[in-house]
């Protein structure tokens, strides 16, 4: 099944929408119970919804933290 989740669940209270994928709680709870075309028609339109939300910038976690790291390795590290 295809899903616009991108692990970061926050829902801005303004507008409703997810911050991650710009989903309304509703559509998150009902999205196995949608068809395919009702998923798809969804996510037609979130790219326009996350992009009227106002962004924050986000903590870094823990695991972003060691990706990064992993990433771009210092020089000299053993």
């Amino acid at each position: 099944m295809q899903s616009p989740c991108i692990l970061i669940c926050s829902i801005d209270d303004k507008s409703g929408y997810c911050q991650g994928c710009g989903r309304t709680r509703d559509e998150i709870g009902k999205w196995s119970l949608y068809s395919d075309a009702e998923r798809s028609s969804i996510m037609a339109g979130l790219q326009q919804r996350l992009d009227t939300l106002d962004k924050r910038p986000r903590r870094v976690t823990k695991r972003q933290a060691m990706a990064e790291a992993r990433a771009n390795p210092k020089e000299g590290a053993p």
